[in-house]
């Protein structure tokens, strides 16, 4: 993770009840994010940087939360939202500008649990 000094997030960890699935959706996204080097794994784990990805236990809900993940491009953002949906993920809103400011370029996705999942370009601050 590229840290910015004094980051209020110190890690994110996810809990997936489809969780072979969410390791494919989560390779793919990272890999059109330019990330894939970075990722680390095991038989029943995903990490990258702060990112920590394993199994709910049985019987518990999955996570549900919205993680927006930086893109250095529109065509990053384009490459994840096309990957998530080859790995699995459901269309939450394809690529584009969005009105939050000038030049946030961003796609949606859900993942196997339903967790709302961005790729943002701040074309601010490219």
């Amino acid at each position: 993770m590229t840290t910015q000094a004094h980051s209020i997030v110190d890690h994110i960890h996810l809990r997936s009840v489809h969780l072979d699935q969410a390791i494919l959706f989560y390779q793919a996204v990272f890999e059109a994010l330019g990330r894939s080097s970075d990722m680390k794994g095991g038989r029943d784990w995903l990490e990258l940087g702060c990112f920590y990805l394993d199994e709910a236990d049985a019987g518990a809900p999955p996570s549900r939360i919205h993680l927006a993940f930086s893109a250095r491009s529109r065509a990053e953002v384009h490459s994840f939202h096309e990957a998530g949906l080859k790995a699995g993920g459901t269309d939450n809103g394809p690529p584009g500008l969005r009105d939050y400011h000038p030049g946030y370029y961003a796609a949606y996705l859900l993942d196997p649990d339903g967790n709302n999942i961005e790729a943002k370009f701040d074309e601010r601050t490219g």
